[in-house]
């Protein structure tokens, strides 16, 4: 039975919730006090979380980050704002969704199923390392080097970047990545696909690997494996 962890004020909004959540199965633990919120998450361990962004003390987007650095586990925003850049902070934090309230609850469940199974069953990745001459992507630790560089990685840029690599040859939809990542794209803001991929590039761009996202309006997105070829041999020139 997988934890949940539901860190909401709204009392009436929590107690609603949390009855629909555990009728199919889910273990549910609702968060009453919130100025230790941090510790509670250590001492419950949990297998998702969903995070309101108003709260007491402190808000969503500062626990979205403290729990990032403990933990990779799938985090999803439910909030009252619906402002594109309220979005896309959650998911520069570290955020797996974002679901804008009033919401069905229909639609959470399903985020909390396709988030889990991305995490923990069906679709979580099956190897630990990939690499392309030096370019290493590490499962464990969420982290991508290249040579004596290394940047670390959120759970979605995770699987960006392995969908990449594991289809170096070929052009990649912008669907196709969506289903990579959240399986409901109706469900999912189109910009929020954008932000993911410009996050890579800048992760790229640490590494010293310039233009390897190559995009093709229309079509989609490619990796540009010639670029840690030329990249590898000027390391090698003397």
């Amino acid at each position: 039975m997988y934890k949940l962890m539901l860190i909401e004020d709204d009392i009436k909004l929590r107690e609603l919730t949390k009855e629909y959540i555990e009728k199919f199965g889910y273990d549910v633990f609702e968060i009453k006090e919130f100025h230790n919120i941090e510790e509670q998450f250590k001492e419950l361990k949990p297998d998702i979380v969903l995070l309101d962004i108003n709260l007491p003390y402190f808000d969503g987007f500062y626990l979205c980050r403290a729990i990032r650095k403990e933990s990779n586990i799938p985090i999803i925003i439910t909030s009252a704002r619906s402002g594109d850049m309220d979005q896309v902070m959650a998911i520069e934090l570290g955020a797996d969704d974002y679901i804008t309230k009033p919401f069905k609850f229909e639609i959470l469940l399903a985020k909390i199923k396709a988030a889990l199974r991305r995490a923990y069953g069906e679709y979580s990745a099956k190897e630990d390392i990939l690499k392309v001459n030096k370019l290493i992507l590490d499962e464990n630790s969420f982290k991508m080097s290249y040579g004596e560089k290394c940047v670390e990685l959120s759970k979605n840029e995770y699987k960006l970047v392995k969908k990449f690599i594991e289809n170096k040859d070929r052009f990649i939809s912008r669907e196709e990545l969506f289903k990579e990542l959240w399986d409901y794209s109706t469900f999912v803001d189109d910009n929020t696909l954008t932000v993911n991929v410009t996050r890579i590039k800048n992760k790229f761009l640490e590494l010293g690997l310039r233009d390897i996202i190559k995009t093709k309006r229309g079509v989609g997105y490619i990796f540009n494996y010639a670029v840690i070829e030329v990249e590898g041999d000027k390391g090698n020139a003397h």
